[in-house]
């Protein structure tokens, strides 16, 4: 056992060595290490104001009375969300200290979580996908580029952050296949059609060119500088794309996530099968797709329920 730490530079000292940990070993993505190093931060303060100096001070009680003063206290206005979240970060934080034989014992496996109302993911329907995927103008290469990524995007389901991370040899044009690093450093294969093939190639053979310049990067898909692109860059263009094709609704990269597992399982995928897509390590994670258009579900019931048929077709059982 390493001897518990006795100073706070010590513990800050964890701290960043477990964003660096995130970042290299969990390949987590910018936006949660930001959110990460956040909580942690306003974690320590806590820590400050009650005179706690080391991590073996920190039991059950002091952690329920944080969590109270997440609910209650100053940051009562941003919601339980907020709390789940710095929750989230603790955990994955002390999980960390236990691996690393920094503490013996894990006094939030006895905190619970406050309970979150459940929200359906905001989808497009397919023609606000087929407008969104259009908007750009493919005769320059910024557009070539843009109708790439919004074609994979909706073909793959992909995180913004798998996204960005793509190298030229993640790419099998012929077998319409993209190999992704995601979450957990998990490897997976994502399957692509026809357009996104097609809007991929153009890419590759022309608009990527002309932005590549003199530059060398192995990035799939990169700015005008020749350089990677990055997950603003992609949230930037999504949304003035929207705007562009007459989208009345805030539309975001993760949002045509959602509009690709929901439009699967309304094709009748199995949800299984979508899970594997998504690089989900639960099921449950994927089941909050299960929800139907409204369209879809009404037409689903008119065909198939023996008193809800049309009539001039046979109800008799």
């Amino acid at each position: 056992m390493i001897p518990l730490i006795q100073s706070r530079e010590s513990i800050e000292k964890l701290v960043y060595n477990y964003i660096r940990y995130l970042e290299v070993e969990r390949h987590a993505s910018p936006y949660t290490v930001r959110n990460y190093i956040y909580s942690l931060r306003h974690f320590l303060e806590f820590l400050d104001a009650q005179k706690v100096a080391t991590l073996d001070d920190v039991d059950s009680h002091l952690l329920r009375r944080y969590v109270a003063g997440l609910v209650n206290g100053e940051l009562e206005e941003w919601g339980k969300a907020w709390v789940a979240c710095s929750l989230s970060a603790l955990r994955s934080f002390y999980r960390y200290l236990m691996q690393q034989n920094f503490i013996s014992s894990n006094p939030l496996l006895t905190v619970s979580s406050p309970k979150l109302e459940k929200r359906l993911p905001s989808f497009l329907s397919s023609d606000e996908v087929t407008r969104l995927l259009e908007a750009p103008d493919t005769t320059n290469p910024q557009g070539q580029r843009d109708r790439a990524m919004f074609e994979l995007l909706y073909a793959s389901g992909l995180r913004v952050s798998e996204i960005v991370r793509l190298d030229l040899g993640s790419v099998n044009l012929e077998a319409r296949e993209i190999r992704v690093w995601g979450k957990g450093a998990k490897e997976r294969m994502v399957l692509i059609g026809k357009p996104a093939a097609s809007a991929l190639d153009r890419y590759l053979r022309e608009g990527r060119r002309q932005l590549l310049g003199n530059s060398r990067t192995e990035a799939l898909f990169i700015n005008r500088y020749g350089k990677r692109l990055s997950e603003r860059s992609l949230q930037k263009a999504i949304s003035r794309y929207a705007l562009k094709a007459g989208l009345d609704k805030r539309v975001f990269p993760h949002m045509v996530r959602h509009s690709f597992a929901t439009h699967l399982l309304d094709g009748g995928a199995d949800l299984r099968v979508v899970q594997e897509l998504l690089g989900h390590a639960n099921l449950s994670s994927t089941q909050i797709y299960t929800h139907v258009t409204q369209s879809q579900a009404r037409k689903v019931y008119l065909a198939a329920h023996p008193r809800a048929k049309k009539k001039g077709s046979s109800t008799k059982i």
